[in-house]
């Protein structure tokens, strides 16, 4: 085994760290039941990052596979509502394994049903991201899964590859984990040519990397390569570092770690600064924002946006749009992420946090915008 994987791993050095787990890993394929020791197996690697100080959030398949064999429905292509069926019985059964299995070890356990609808819609990719850093600043493990009960089109297996991805750039993740069966990318499909080379780094997604996607080599997961590698697009544009890896030995996140063989996709930049990034780049800001030189001292030592600071707004903005920000003398200095839409935010402008709940009447976030969400402009004054 290589020791600079070992020595440079990017699991290792990462903050938070997304692992999608692939239905023919978590379901035995002839019984159709939970592979149970394979399980506790994966749920003692996470465990044990988390021990470290890391972030998990956990992307798990399963539940078609598991509801199909509880309503004896026959093998082969499922009616979009049997897979629904299947998937509102399945569900429940893979969410009592993980919480039966985490909360025996004094983990608190939640289930997030996403689409990827969610994580492409702004209002509730907002939504989702928050659901997701409160439950992870409170110590919860996140387990999340495809909403296939309500789908409106034809399920396929192979999204969760892709919402995975979505999830790692909605949650600012370093690090994405695709536990599959296959052990990486190869140059071509290993079982049909013998010819086949390793891959086993990739620093651009490039049209001859896209050509080799192949299809699943299970039969009970049917994402394949070709969405595997459409999820690193998403992740390393988000600056997140991805691997491919084989799951199907037990303890596979702990395999890696000891320099197990795998496919890395590397970005150019953080998950931070790509963040930064696609919010400075923004074409056309909806809105802008007028400051104090108060808050423009606050926002250049690396603090939140608050409304107290702010003397004035203009433009129309829903909350999660891009917004100017102007020093007093109508220099824009910084770009961010608004928390509250324009009729909102001019109730509150010029105000106290803790008056926002008596003026809107709900409870909204105590900044305009949060500092993850602002970037500085290389013009900023000094």
């Amino acid at each position: 085994m290589s020791t600079r994987l070992q020595a440079d791993s990017p699991l290792a050095k990462a903050r938070r760290i997304v692992v999608k787990v692939g239905s023919a890993l978590l379901v035995e394929g002839r019984s159709g039941r939970i592979n149970r020791a394979w399980l506790e197996s994966l749920v003692e690697d996470l465990l044990r990052l988390r021990r470290r100080g890391q972030q998990v959030i956990l992307v798990s398949s399963g539940a078609i596979a598991l509801g199909r064999r509880q309503l004896s429905l026959a093998k082969g292509p499922l009616r979009l509502e049997e897979s629904q069926a299947a998937a509102a019985v399945g569900q429940i059964r893979l969410a009592h394994a993980y919480k039966e299995l985490l909360e025996s070890r004094q983990v608190t356990v939640a289930q997030v049903l996403l689409t990827l609808e969610d994580s492409e819609r702004r209002r509730r990719y907002l939504n989702a991201r928050a659901t997701l850093e409160t439950l992870l600043a409170l110590g919860a493990l996140p387990v999340i899964n495809e909403n296939d009960t309500v789908a409106t089109a034809e399920i396929r297996y192979g999204d969760n590859d892709r919402l995975a991805a979505r999830v790692a750039q909605m949650a600012g993740a370093d690090c994405l984990i695709l536990l599959s069966d296959v052990d990486g990318l190869y140059t071509a499909d290993p079982n049909r040519d013998p010819r086949a080379q390793f891959i086993d780094e990739v620093r651009q997604i490039t049209p001859e990397i896209e050509a080799m996607g192949g299809r699943s080599a299970s039969g009970v997961g049917s994402g394949g390569m070709a969405t595997k590698l459409l999820a690193a697009r998403i992740a390393v544009a988000a600056g997140c570092r991805m691997c491919i890896a084989a799951g199907h030995p037990r303890h596979p996140v702990r395999r890696l770690e000891e320099g197990a063989r795998c496919t890395w996709f590397l970005p150019g930049a953080s998950p931070a600064t790509a963040r930064k990034q696609w919010i400075a780049g923004t074409l056309r800001p909806a809105g802008a924002l007028t400051i104090d030189h108060g808050a423009l001292r606050a926002l250049l030592a690396g603090r939140s946006l608050l409304p107290a600071g702010v003397t004035g707004a203009r433009g129309q903005f829903e909350r999660g749009d891009t917004v100017s920000v102007l020093t007093p003398e109508g220099i824009e200095v910084a770009r961010g992420i608004i928390a509250y839409s324009d009729s909102d935010a001019a109730k509150i402008i010029g105000r106290q946090s803790a008056q926002i709940p008596d003026i809107l009447g709900f409870r909204g976030r105590d900044e305009l915008i949060h500092r993850d969400d602002l970037v500085l402009l290389q013009s900023s004054p000094t």
